[in-house]
């Protein structure tokens, strides 16, 4: 949701003029994120189908379908004269409702390789906004917009000092942050805890466990001895400050969203990344990607408590190649992608004063 949140801000920026709708899924977590952003917000019925049991993909399939007709209800309410859907659960319900009504779709992929549910809105898109090049092969290419990944003010207004100063930490020591996501990643976590004598010898760790193992997490730094519990700053979830702990990094180790392919080369950030093992290969592509550039180093996940500690250090004392890293993630960085993808949408309502926008 972080992508879109960035693009409403570029287009309130750009075209104060426009009003901005958010259209969510019943009982999410994104209603109190969109509240932060002072966007008015419409939850609707949805779920998922994929990778689901039967009979949950029965019960999803009824919620998609209530879901549509609640948003065909809304759009017409609303009248919006154009959609941004960046994928999920409550995508499909919308886009088919604005096929309907002939609204005008801009379709947002974070990822370098879509899913079946992005590739299905594909279809109906009007443009469709990409990260990378490479993802043009998966889409439709005369729909296809090159725009970068979009970031925000969460992001984009850290520097690496203001990042240190609001996260108490040392101008010129080296640090190390460690995360796995908003609900956390357990083998990440579990791994870093049993190594974090021999990380934070050499750099202050920055971990934000996610909310899941923060028990966990707070329990085991409690029992830490003095110097390395001096070295170790934990925390089950950052929000703004989530730009601030990826500027004040040295070096990054995490999993491999979307977002990487934005935020890490918008600090110039080397990365040690682990991909999902459990999921699509969405994280492996993202990973990959860059890695191939020299950006980052892709450790397996059953690899992680043999290796997390020697890779991280020797990364962190090695300073010409985190400097060589860093060069080859900003590089790739387009932190102008936000108000790409704002003119895009602007540019799909075919001129027209845009009344509403999800």
């Amino acid at each position: 949701m972080y992508p879109a949140l960035a693009v409403a801000q570029a287009l309130q920026a750009a075209a104060p003029e426009y009003a901005l709708t958010w259209v969510g899924s019943v009982g999410g977590m994104e209603a109190e994120l969109v509240a932060r952003a002072g966007l008015p917000f419409i939850g609707i019925p949805a779920g998922g189908l994929h990778g689901v049991a039967l009979l949950h993909a029965v019960r999803n399939g009824w919620q998609l379908m209530r879901g549509t007709f609640s948003a065909l209800r809304h759009l017409r309410r609303e009248r919006p004269d154009a959609i941004l859907t960046t994928g999920g659960y409550v995508a499909g319900p919308v886009a088919v409702a604005a096929a309907w009504q002939r609204v005008p779709i801009l379709v947002y992929l974070p990822d370098i390789e879509p899913a079946q549910s992005v590739k299905a809105l594909a279809r109906l898109a009007t443009r469709i906004g990409v990260t990378v090049e490479d993802s043009r092969a998966f889409l439709p290419a005369e729909k296809v917009v090159v725009t970068g990944y979009p970031l925000g003010e969460r992001i984009t207004r850290w520097s690496r000092v203001a990042g240190r100063k609001a996260l108490d930490l040392p101008l010129d020591d080296l640090v190390l942050l460690i995360f796995g996501g908003s609900r956390g990643a357990r083998s990440i976590n579990r791994a870093l805890l049993a190594q974090l004598p021999a990380l934070t010898e050499v750099a202050h760790v920055v971990h934000v466990s996610g909310e899941l193992d923060w028990p966990e997490v707070s329990a085991a730094r409690e029992a830490l001895p003095g110097d390395v519990k001096a070295r170790y700053h934990a925390y089950a979830y950052l929000h703004d400050e989530m730009g601030a702990a990826m500027a004040a990094a040295d070096l990054v180790v995490c999993r491999a969203g979307a977002s990487i392919l934005g935020e890490f080369p918008y600090f110039g950030l080397p990365a040690i990344l682990v991909p999902y093992p459990h999921a699509w290969r969405y994280q492996k592509v993202n990973a990959a990607w860059l890695a191939d550039r020299g950006a980052a180093i892709v450790i397996d996940d059953a690899a992680l408590p043999a290796q997390l500690a020697p890779t991280a250090r020797a990364l962190l004392l090695d300073t010409p190649r985190r400097e060589t890293m860093a060069a080859a993630a900003r590089a790739l960085a387009r932190p102008d992608a936000a108000q790409r993808l704002a003119e895009l949408l602007v540019q799909v309502t075919d001129g027209t004063q845009a009344r509403g926008t999800k």
